[in-house]
């Protein structure tokens, strides 16, 4: 499928650009000596641009074209990289800010273009096709390209020595690339054609689809609820795992949760592949598996004694969260082709990224009101809240499953009650 190539090859650079900059954002800031609440801060900042002004910008992509939002994305995120290299905490504070922006244009204006293309280019062709791609997308662009650039900023930051702001540097590179690559290659296409629907009406339009099917706003639920615990624990591990300032290679375990979303992708793909298999049934045991593999630090800080000595490498305890952290991880993997196939399956095309948008408001709101209070509860309780959301996924992810059968079922009797009627008119 030509679409899916072009989309895979161009995704996979901007994933890399993206990925480049995780494992080292938590540290870079505490190099330049900030503490925990200061970086809470910063961080509030990036998942409160990208709840208001990102929320604007995706909607804006469905009217003045996906194609110019993704290139959007790429500027808007060279920007952030170039901010990485100032200490002072307005200039890091603002490149927050242009990377909630960007994030937000990643998690929509790429994957709207891409199903708006399906359907335009390849008209007749089966809907599996679009599952694949999804799943092969995230197979490498979140497995095997991350894995690369987590190993890759561990090289330039240890083994090259050239400091924590190298990733983001070449980061901003491979953006570059990335967006020549869009600029030359993409076409444009658009979600609502109508010329004279401003911003405030398509934002009523989304709304009024959400409140109106609640398959949409049960899908939005589960979407924010999963994601906010999954920016939480992005937040979250590296402190976990090195209570004590243990000495931990951030690269390498990067590389690793990267290799557990690569795995958890390829389930996803044999998963998906099945026609008798469905998404919406499926996901309630991974949501559950999710829940129970954040639990971890609660039960080793409960009967594993806690190591007192500063420094040193990762401890007994934090190994044993590091692996319940990779089964999040590949349950992650799994999440993102499978959440993918389902938007694609009940959100309208016409207000595809708005909608979207929408979904990430209440994420986003969780994940800054956690990162808010960061001090004020232990890192134990932060998991734990994290569990209880992924729990509740797991229920309205059952509920989204009846309503969907229920609704395959309805128009199923009405397709026979039309078949029954055709000869009575003849």
């Amino acid at each position: 499928m030509i679409t899916g190539r072009v989309f895979d090859r161009v995704l996979y650079v901007e994933t890399a650009g993206d990925w480049l900059q995780g494992p080292y954002v938590y540290y870079l800031y505490s190099t330049y000596g900030f503490g925990k609440g200061e970086i809470g801060q910063l961080f509030i900042a990036g998942f409160g641009s990208s709840m208001l002004f990102g929320t604007i910008v995706g909607s804006l992509a469905d009217k003045q074209g996906r194609k110019r939002a993704c290139v959007t994305y790429c500027i808007t995120y060279i920007l952030s990289c170039i901010t990485k290299h100032s200490p002072q905490y307005k200039v890091l504070m603002l490149g927050r800010v242009l990377g909630g922006i960007a994030t937000s244009l990643l998690f929509s204006a790429f994957e709207s273009w891409l199903v708006a293309e399906h359907n335009k280019v390849n008209r007749g062709f089966e809907q599996q096709w679009l599952s694949i791609t999804f799943s092969k997308a995230i197979f490498l662009g979140n497995g095997l390209i991350a894995i690369i650039s987590g190993l890759a900023g561990n090289v330039l930051v240890d083994t090259f020595s050239l400091g924590p702001v190298a990733p983001f540097d070449a980061a901003a590179c491979i953006l570059a690339v990335g967006m020549a690559v869009i600029m030359s290659s993409w076409s444009e296409n658009y979600g609502d054609p109508s010329e004279n629907k401003n911003l405030l009406a398509q934002f009523k339009g989304a709304a009024i689809a959400i409140a109106s099917d609640e398959k949409i706003a049960l899908l939005g639920a589960i979407q924010s609820l999963f994601e906010g615990s999954m920016y939480t624990f992005v937040f979250l591990w590296t402190p976990a795992l090195s209570p004590n300032e243990e000495e931990i290679p951030h690269g390498f375990i990067f590389a690793t949760f990267m290799l557990a979303s690569m795995l958890g992708s390829s389930i996803a793909s044999r998963l998906l592949a099945r026609s008798s298999l469905k998404a919406e049934s499926y996901m309630q045991v991974v949501f559950s598996i999710s829940a129970v593999s954040l639990l971890l630090p609660i039960v080793t800080n409960f009967l594993v004694e806690p190591s007192k000595i500063r420094g040193g490498g990762i401890s007994f305890s934090g190994s044993v969260q590091l692996l319940g952290f990779c089964a999040f991880e590949a349950c992650v993997g799994i999440f993102w082709p499978s959440i993918m196939k389902m938007r694609s399956q009940y959100i309208p095309e016409e207000a595809r990224s708005t909608i979207m948008n929408f979904f990430r408001i209440p994420l986003n709101i969780f994940v800054c009101v956690v990162l808010y209070n960061v001090n004020a509860f232990p890192i134990t309780v932060m998991f734990g809240m994290c569990s209880i959301f992924l729990f509740v996924a797991c229920i309205l992810q059952r509920r989204l499953m009846v309503i969907a059968d229920k609704t395959k079922t309805e128009d199923y009797v009405l397709k026979e009650r039309d078949s029954e009627a055709e000869p009575l008119n003849i």
